[in-house]
């Protein structure tokens, strides 16, 4: 059983805007340039990825040429608090690792975002590696893209 990955960052705006720009505004922050489906399978980046904001609602890639990969399902939705989601990144949805975002107010504007990626053994043999994946991409997700989009 391999451990969670657990990240935190304290992001310079309120809890209500940290949430907002999460969910509303992945398309703008998320590094599609560097981690999409679409760059993967036909070396040009996603349009843009969607997340439909409910418990039950899809996280969709718009690739370069709208094919549209599933990224997971939200499975709680708390707003401006919590989010879960299977998270697959355009794989099968049965290897789902869990995906959990705490937002936690620090002052008025400024908010710690703690997120945790559990369930790897879903991935089965491909585990370590997705896990090891993981652990270093969300450094560039949260510090360069989603840690910026909060300030702006």
């Amino acid at each position: 059983m391999l451990d969670p990955i657990h990240y935190s960052i304290e992001v310079p705006c309120s809890q209500k805007k940290a949430f907002t720009v999460f969910v509303e505004n992945i398309g703008n922050w998320w590094p599609l340039d560097k981690r999409s489906m679409s760059l993967m399978e036909t070396g040009t980046p996603a349009k843009t990825v969607q997340l439909e904001p409910k418990a039950g609602g899809k996280i969709v890639e718009i690739g370069g040429d709208d094919t549209e990969y599933l990224w997971g399902t939200i499975k709680t939705y708390d707003p401006h608090d919590f989010m879960a989601m299977d998270f697959h990144m355009g794989l099968p949805p049965e290897t789902a690792s869990l995906v959990e975002v705490r937002f936690t107010v620090l002052d008025d504007e400024r908010t710690r975002v703690e997120l945790t990626q559990s369930n790897w053994e879903a991935f089965g043999d491909m585990a370590e590696m997705m896990r090891n994946g993981y652990g270093s991409g969300w450094v560039l997700i949260f510090e360069q893209g989603f840690k910026s989009a909060c300030g702006e």
